[in-house]
Protein backbone atom coordinates (compact mmCIF):
# COMPACT_ATOMS: atom_id res chain seq x y z
CA UNK A 1 0.00 0.00 0.00
CA UNK A 2 1.28 3.54 -0.72
CA UNK A 3 2.41 5.94 1.92
CA UNK A 4 0.72 9.44 0.49
CA UNK A 5 3.00 10.93 3.31
CA UNK A 6 5.99 9.84 2.28
CA UNK A 7 5.24 10.41 -1.49
CA UNK A 8 4.38 13.89 -1.12
CA UNK A 9 7.15 14.22 1.24
CA UNK A 10 9.38 13.69 -2.14
CA UNK A 11 7.80 15.09 -4.25
CA UNK A 12 7.59 18.79 -2.33
CA UNK A 13 9.85 18.31 0.75
CA UNK A 14 13.58 19.77 0.39
CA UNK A 15 15.37 16.34 0.43
CA UNK A 16 17.96 16.47 3.81
CA UNK A 17 17.01 13.91 5.77
CA UNK A 18 18.01 10.03 5.86
CA UNK A 19 14.53 9.26 6.99
CA UNK A 20 13.38 5.86 8.07
CA UNK A 21 11.03 4.36 6.03
CA UNK A 22 7.95 5.42 8.54
CA UNK A 23 4.85 7.74 8.87
CA UNK A 24 4.37 8.29 12.54
CA UNK A 25 0.64 8.79 13.61
CA UNK A 26 0.55 8.55 17.07
CA UNK A 27 2.41 8.27 20.34
CA UNK A 28 1.58 7.23 23.68
CA UNK A 29 3.96 6.59 27.03
CA UNK A 30 7.02 5.29 25.01
CA UNK A 31 5.59 4.06 22.26
CA UNK A 32 4.68 5.14 18.66
CA UNK A 33 2.28 4.24 16.16
CA UNK A 34 3.00 4.36 12.56
CA UNK A 35 1.06 4.36 9.59
CA UNK A 36 1.99 0.47 8.55
CA UNK A 37 -0.56 -0.23 11.79
CA UNK A 38 2.71 -1.19 14.27
CA UNK A 39 3.62 -0.13 17.41
CA UNK A 40 7.02 0.58 18.40
CA UNK A 41 9.57 1.19 21.57
CA UNK A 42 11.06 4.30 21.05
CA UNK A 43 14.46 4.79 22.42
CA UNK A 44 14.60 7.75 20.04
CA UNK A 45 12.79 9.83 22.02
CA UNK A 46 12.55 12.54 19.41
CA UNK A 47 16.70 12.95 19.33
CA UNK A 48 16.33 13.57 23.04
CA UNK A 49 13.29 15.53 23.03
CA UNK A 50 10.06 14.03 23.85
CA UNK A 51 11.47 13.38 27.99
CA UNK A 52 7.74 13.18 29.02
CA UNK A 53 6.80 10.40 25.83
CA UNK A 54 4.34 10.89 23.84
CA UNK A 55 0.90 12.59 25.07
CA UNK A 56 1.35 12.73 28.40
CA UNK A 57 -1.80 13.96 30.57
CA UNK A 58 -0.06 17.16 32.10
CA UNK A 59 1.59 18.37 28.93
CA UNK A 60 -1.00 18.17 26.79
CA UNK A 61 -3.24 19.87 29.04
CA UNK A 62 -1.23 22.79 29.51
CA UNK A 63 -1.24 23.13 25.32
CA UNK A 64 -4.72 22.73 25.33
CA UNK A 65 -5.52 25.46 27.95
CA UNK A 66 -2.88 27.52 26.68
CA UNK A 67 -3.96 27.84 23.15
CA UNK A 68 -7.65 28.51 24.34
CA UNK A 69 -5.79 31.96 25.75
CA UNK A 70 -2.75 33.29 23.96
CA UNK A 71 -0.25 31.43 21.65
CA UNK A 72 1.46 34.29 20.40
CA UNK A 73 1.86 38.16 21.56
CA UNK A 74 5.74 39.18 20.52
CA UNK A 75 7.99 40.67 22.74
CA UNK A 76 6.50 44.00 23.41
CA UNK A 77 4.43 43.19 26.27
CA UNK A 78 4.56 40.89 29.09
CA UNK A 79 2.97 37.45 29.71
CA UNK A 80 2.89 35.59 32.76
CA UNK A 81 3.41 32.03 31.33
CA UNK A 82 6.85 33.94 30.23
CA UNK A 83 7.88 35.09 33.34
CA UNK A 84 7.18 32.32 35.35
CA UNK A 85 9.29 29.96 33.16
CA UNK A 86 12.12 32.51 33.99
CA UNK A 87 11.86 32.34 37.49
CA UNK A 88 12.21 28.52 37.43
CA UNK A 89 14.85 28.12 35.10
CA UNK A 90 16.73 30.25 37.14
CA UNK A 91 16.00 28.72 40.47
CA UNK A 92 16.70 25.02 38.93
CA UNK A 93 19.96 26.04 37.00
CA UNK A 94 21.15 28.48 39.35
CA UNK A 95 21.82 31.36 37.31
CA UNK A 96 20.42 35.09 37.34
CA UNK A 97 19.19 35.88 34.04
CA UNK A 98 17.26 34.46 31.26
CA UNK A 99 16.34 34.80 27.16
CA UNK A 100 14.55 32.72 25.47
CA UNK A 101 14.11 31.40 21.33
CA UNK A 102 13.06 28.83 19.86
CA UNK A 103 15.83 25.73 19.34
CA UNK A 104 18.95 25.01 20.12
CA UNK A 105 20.39 26.28 17.42
CA UNK A 106 19.43 29.97 18.20
CA UNK A 107 20.36 29.29 21.89
CA UNK A 108 24.14 28.67 20.76
CA UNK A 109 23.97 31.33 18.69
CA UNK A 110 22.33 34.37 21.71
CA UNK A 111 25.57 32.97 23.43
CA UNK A 112 28.00 33.95 21.15
CA UNK A 113 26.44 37.41 20.71
CA UNK A 114 26.51 37.29 24.45
CA UNK A 115 29.96 36.44 24.89
CA UNK A 116 30.98 38.13 21.98
CA UNK A 117 29.74 41.32 23.88
CA UNK A 118 30.90 40.49 27.04
CA UNK A 119 34.66 40.59 25.36
CA UNK A 120 34.07 43.96 23.41
CA UNK A 121 33.50 45.38 26.61
CA UNK A 122 36.34 44.16 28.22
CA UNK A 123 39.01 44.65 25.19
CA UNK A 124 38.79 40.66 24.09
CA UNK A 125 39.58 40.35 20.92
CA UNK A 126 40.48 36.78 20.09
CA UNK A 127 38.81 33.61 19.32
CA UNK A 128 35.66 31.85 21.18
CA UNK A 129 37.30 28.43 21.92
CA UNK A 130 35.34 25.45 20.78
CA UNK A 131 36.20 21.52 20.98
CA UNK A 132 36.78 19.12 18.44
CA UNK A 133 33.76 16.55 17.80
CA UNK A 134 31.67 19.00 19.59
CA UNK A 135 28.20 19.95 17.92
CA UNK A 136 26.37 23.43 18.51
CA UNK A 137 23.79 23.59 15.53
CA UNK A 138 23.35 23.84 11.48
CA UNK A 139 23.66 27.99 11.66
CA UNK A 140 26.78 29.75 9.58
CA UNK A 141 28.40 30.42 13.00
CA UNK A 142 27.58 26.88 14.77
CA UNK A 143 29.15 25.03 12.15
CA UNK A 144 32.02 27.74 11.90
CA UNK A 145 32.87 26.54 15.32
CA UNK A 146 31.99 22.77 14.75
CA UNK A 147 33.22 19.42 12.85
CA UNK A 148 34.57 19.52 9.57
CA UNK A 149 31.88 17.19 7.97
CA UNK A 150 29.00 19.80 8.49
CA UNK A 151 31.34 22.68 7.45
CA UNK A 152 31.72 21.34 3.57
CA UNK A 153 30.48 23.40 0.66
CA UNK A 154 29.45 26.46 3.17
CA UNK A 155 32.35 28.48 3.14
CA UNK A 156 33.32 30.88 3.45
CA UNK A 157 32.73 30.63 7.19
CA UNK A 158 32.48 32.83 10.39
CA UNK A 159 35.93 34.10 11.32
CA UNK A 160 36.47 34.41 15.11
CA UNK A 161 36.62 29.95 15.93
CA UNK A 162 39.26 27.50 17.42
CA UNK A 163 39.50 24.42 18.18
CA UNK A 164 40.84 22.38 21.49
CA UNK A 165 40.53 18.85 22.56
CA UNK A 166 37.71 17.89 25.38
CA UNK A 167 39.61 16.51 28.01
CA UNK A 168 43.33 17.66 27.08
CA UNK A 169 43.58 20.51 29.50
CA UNK A 170 47.54 21.23 28.63
CA UNK A 171 45.94 21.68 24.81
CA UNK A 172 43.34 24.47 26.79
CA UNK A 173 45.89 26.10 28.35
CA UNK A 174 47.98 26.59 25.27
CA UNK A 175 45.36 28.05 23.77
CA UNK A 176 43.28 30.55 26.18
CA UNK A 177 44.67 33.98 27.26
CA UNK A 178 43.78 37.27 27.71
CA UNK A 179 41.91 38.09 24.30
CA UNK A 180 39.93 34.78 25.04
CA UNK A 181 35.93 36.01 25.11
CA UNK A 182 34.58 32.64 26.14
CA UNK A 183 35.22 29.38 26.12
CA UNK A 184 32.06 26.87 24.93
CA UNK A 185 31.87 23.05 25.02
CA UNK A 186 28.99 19.71 25.59
CA UNK A 187 29.04 18.33 29.41
CA UNK A 188 28.24 15.53 27.03
CA UNK A 189 29.02 15.42 23.02
CA UNK A 190 26.05 14.05 22.00
CA UNK A 191 26.34 14.25 17.63
CA UNK A 192 30.29 13.66 18.57
CA UNK A 193 29.28 10.31 19.56
CA UNK A 194 27.99 10.24 23.56
CA UNK A 195 31.55 11.55 24.89
CA UNK A 196 31.69 12.81 28.55
CA UNK A 197 33.91 15.39 30.09
CA UNK A 198 36.04 14.64 32.49
CA UNK A 199 35.29 16.04 35.66
CA UNK A 200 38.35 17.55 36.15
CA UNK A 201 38.83 18.16 32.98
CA UNK A 202 35.25 20.85 33.65
CA UNK A 203 37.25 22.07 36.99
CA UNK A 204 40.35 23.04 35.07
CA UNK A 205 38.37 24.74 32.44
CA UNK A 206 36.01 26.77 34.80
CA UNK A 207 39.66 28.03 36.55
CA UNK A 208 40.88 28.89 33.71
CA UNK A 209 38.37 30.86 32.57
CA UNK A 210 38.43 32.43 35.97
CA UNK A 211 41.92 32.99 35.50
CA UNK A 212 41.40 35.06 31.65
CA UNK A 213 38.50 36.53 32.24
CA UNK A 214 36.53 34.53 29.95
CA UNK A 215 33.20 32.99 29.73
CA UNK A 216 32.65 29.25 30.19
CA UNK A 217 29.48 28.54 27.72
CA UNK A 218 27.94 25.29 28.76
CA UNK A 219 26.08 23.38 25.58
CA UNK A 220 23.18 21.62 27.32
CA UNK A 221 21.30 21.62 24.39
CA UNK A 222 20.61 17.55 24.61
CA UNK A 223 22.60 16.80 27.97
CA UNK A 224 20.36 18.68 29.69
CA UNK A 225 16.71 18.88 31.37
CA UNK A 226 16.76 15.86 33.38
CA UNK A 227 18.57 13.56 30.87
CA UNK A 228 21.64 12.61 32.44
CA UNK A 229 20.36 12.62 36.22
CA UNK A 230 20.22 15.83 37.60
CA UNK A 231 18.54 18.81 35.82
CA UNK A 232 21.47 20.39 34.28
CA UNK A 233 24.35 17.75 33.53
CA UNK A 234 27.18 20.40 34.95
CA UNK A 235 25.30 20.33 38.64
CA UNK A 236 27.43 16.39 38.44
CA UNK A 237 30.56 18.58 37.85
CA UNK A 238 30.49 20.72 41.27
CA UNK A 239 30.81 24.06 38.84
CA UNK A 240 29.00 26.87 37.33
CA UNK A 241 28.99 27.99 34.10
CA UNK A 242 28.51 31.35 32.94
CA UNK A 243 26.08 30.53 30.36
CA UNK A 244 24.33 27.67 29.50
CA UNK A 245 22.18 26.80 26.31
CA UNK A 246 19.11 24.42 26.37
CA UNK A 247 16.73 23.07 23.85
CA UNK A 248 15.07 19.81 22.66
CA UNK A 249 13.76 18.40 25.78
CA UNK A 250 12.82 21.92 27.59
CA UNK A 251 9.30 22.29 25.67
CA UNK A 252 9.14 18.06 26.01
CA UNK A 253 8.69 17.85 21.83
CA UNK A 254 7.24 21.86 21.83
CA UNK A 255 9.82 23.85 20.22
CA UNK A 256 11.36 26.46 22.82
CA UNK A 257 15.08 27.35 23.58
CA UNK A 258 16.96 29.41 26.28
CA UNK A 259 19.84 30.80 27.19
CA UNK A 260 20.42 30.85 31.23
CA UNK A 261 23.32 33.67 32.41
CA UNK A 262 24.85 34.87 34.95
CA UNK A 263 24.06 38.33 35.79
CA UNK A 264 27.44 39.78 34.98
CA UNK A 265 27.45 37.81 31.67
CA UNK A 266 23.70 39.00 31.28
CA UNK A 267 24.59 42.72 31.52
CA UNK A 268 26.61 43.01 28.11
CA UNK A 269 23.18 43.03 26.22
CA UNK A 270 21.31 46.05 25.83
CA UNK A 271 18.04 46.77 24.20
CA UNK A 272 17.90 46.01 20.63
CA UNK A 273 20.78 43.95 20.61
CA UNK A 274 19.61 41.37 20.22
CA UNK A 275 15.51 39.59 20.45
CA UNK A 276 13.77 37.18 18.74
CA UNK A 277 9.59 37.58 17.22
CA UNK A 278 8.36 34.02 18.48
CA UNK A 279 11.40 33.16 21.42
CA UNK A 280 9.65 32.93 24.69
CA UNK A 281 5.68 32.92 23.56
CA UNK A 282 2.79 31.97 25.94
CA UNK A 283 1.83 28.99 24.20
CA UNK A 284 6.34 27.81 23.94
CA UNK A 285 6.55 28.32 27.96
CA UNK A 286 3.20 26.97 29.14
CA UNK A 287 3.98 23.52 27.90
CA UNK A 288 7.77 24.47 28.95
CA UNK A 289 7.02 24.97 32.68
CA UNK A 290 4.70 21.84 33.11
CA UNK A 291 7.58 20.06 31.35
CA UNK A 292 10.09 21.27 34.31
CA UNK A 293 7.99 20.94 36.97
CA UNK A 294 6.85 17.36 36.14
CA UNK A 295 10.55 16.22 36.49
CA UNK A 296 10.69 17.80 39.52
CA UNK A 297 7.56 16.35 40.78
CA UNK A 298 8.16 12.77 39.63
CA UNK A 299 11.40 12.52 39.87
CA UNK A 300 12.59 12.07 36.65
CA UNK A 301 15.72 13.27 37.01
CA UNK A 302 16.99 10.68 39.64
CA UNK A 303 14.80 8.07 37.78
CA UNK A 304 17.29 8.46 34.61
CA UNK A 305 20.19 8.23 36.44
CA UNK A 306 18.91 4.78 38.02
CA UNK A 307 17.79 3.46 35.02
CA UNK A 308 20.77 4.83 32.79
CA UNK A 309 22.84 3.38 35.03
CA UNK A 310 21.16 -0.09 34.79
CA UNK A 311 21.20 -0.51 31.48
CA UNK A 312 25.44 0.87 30.96
CA UNK A 313 26.03 -2.04 33.69
CA UNK A 314 23.65 -4.66 32.34
CA UNK A 315 25.25 -3.65 28.85
CA UNK A 316 28.95 -3.90 29.92
CA UNK A 317 28.17 -7.40 31.19
CA UNK A 318 26.65 -8.34 27.51
CA UNK A 319 29.37 -6.86 25.87
CA UNK A 320 31.92 -8.92 27.52
CA UNK A 321 31.23 -11.99 25.03
CA UNK A 322 30.20 -9.58 21.81
CA UNK A 323 33.27 -8.57 20.44
CA UNK A 324 31.75 -5.75 18.32
CA UNK A 325 30.99 -3.73 21.24
CA UNK A 326 34.09 -1.34 21.38
CA UNK A 327 32.76 0.25 24.53
CA UNK A 328 29.43 1.52 26.48
CA UNK A 329 29.65 5.02 28.27
CA UNK A 330 27.19 7.66 29.09
CA UNK A 331 25.67 9.66 31.95
CA UNK A 332 22.09 8.82 32.93
CA UNK A 333 19.80 8.14 30.29
CA UNK A 334 22.25 9.51 27.15
CA UNK A 335 23.96 6.23 26.60
CA UNK A 336 26.06 5.75 23.62
CA UNK A 337 27.19 1.81 22.74
CA UNK A 338 29.93 2.16 20.45
CA UNK A 339 30.27 -0.78 17.57
CA UNK A 340 33.61 -1.62 15.93
CA UNK A 341 31.24 -1.15 12.73
CA UNK A 342 28.96 1.31 11.36
CA UNK A 343 25.41 1.19 13.10
CA UNK A 344 23.60 2.29 10.04
CA UNK A 345 22.32 -1.76 9.38
CA UNK A 346 21.85 -2.31 13.64
CA UNK A 347 19.43 0.54 13.11
CA UNK A 348 17.34 -0.96 10.78
CA UNK A 349 17.49 -4.14 12.27
CA UNK A 350 16.39 -2.88 15.68
CA UNK A 351 13.43 -1.09 13.75
CA UNK A 352 12.15 -4.83 11.85
CA UNK A 353 12.30 -6.05 16.19
CA UNK A 354 9.62 -3.14 17.25
CA UNK A 355 12.46 -0.49 18.55
CA UNK A 356 13.01 2.43 17.00
CA UNK A 357 17.01 3.89 17.27
CA UNK A 358 19.75 5.84 16.26
CA UNK A 359 23.47 5.54 15.19
CA UNK A 360 25.67 9.07 15.63
CA UNK A 361 29.01 9.43 14.72
CA UNK A 362 29.04 6.86 12.10
CA UNK A 363 29.42 4.02 14.36
CA UNK A 364 27.93 4.95 18.10
CA UNK A 365 24.54 3.77 19.04
CA UNK A 366 22.56 6.33 21.00
CA UNK A 367 20.06 5.65 23.08
CA UNK A 368 18.35 8.55 24.47
CA UNK A 369 14.43 6.93 25.75
CA UNK A 370 11.82 9.36 27.06
CA UNK A 371 12.62 9.72 31.14
CA UNK A 372 10.03 8.30 31.90
CA UNK A 373 10.91 4.85 30.83
CA UNK A 374 10.64 1.68 32.92
CA UNK A 375 12.87 -0.97 33.97
CA UNK A 376 11.30 -3.46 31.95
CA UNK A 377 11.04 -1.38 28.30
CA UNK A 378 15.24 -0.56 29.36
CA UNK A 379 15.92 -4.43 28.94
CA UNK A 380 13.71 -4.92 25.91
CA UNK A 381 15.80 -2.11 24.11
CA UNK A 382 19.31 -3.76 25.57
CA UNK A 383 17.54 -7.20 24.65
CA UNK A 384 16.91 -6.20 21.03
CA UNK A 385 20.10 -4.22 20.42
CA UNK A 386 21.91 -6.90 20.95
CA UNK A 387 20.12 -9.30 18.84
CA UNK A 388 20.61 -6.57 15.90
CA UNK A 389 24.04 -6.45 16.59
CA UNK A 390 24.74 -9.98 16.72
CA UNK A 391 22.97 -10.37 13.64
CA UNK A 392 24.70 -7.66 11.70
CA UNK A 393 28.04 -8.76 12.84
CA UNK A 394 28.09 -12.15 10.98
CA UNK A 395 28.29 -9.31 7.65
CA UNK A 396 31.54 -8.15 9.47
CA UNK A 397 32.98 -11.62 10.57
Amino acid sequence: MEDKAQKLTAKYHVDLYGRYPLTLTGGEGVYVTAANGKTYLDALAGIAVNCLGYSHPSLVNAIQKQAEKLIHTSNFFYTQPQSELAELLVEVSGLDKVFFCNSGAEAVEGAIKLARKYGHLKGKEGNIISMKNCFHGRTIATISMGQEKYQKGFAPLAPGFEQTVMNDIEMLENKINDETPAVILEPVQGQGGIRPADKAYLKSARQLCDKYDALLILDEIQCGVGRTGTMYAYHQYEIEPDIVTTAKALGGGFPIGAVIAKEDAAAAFKHGEHGTTYGGNPLACAASYVVLTTILEENLAEHAAETGSYFMQEMKKKAEDIPSIKEVRGLGLMIGVELTFEGAAVVKAMRERGVISNCTAGNVMRIVPPLIITKKEIEKIMDVLIEAIKEVEKNYA
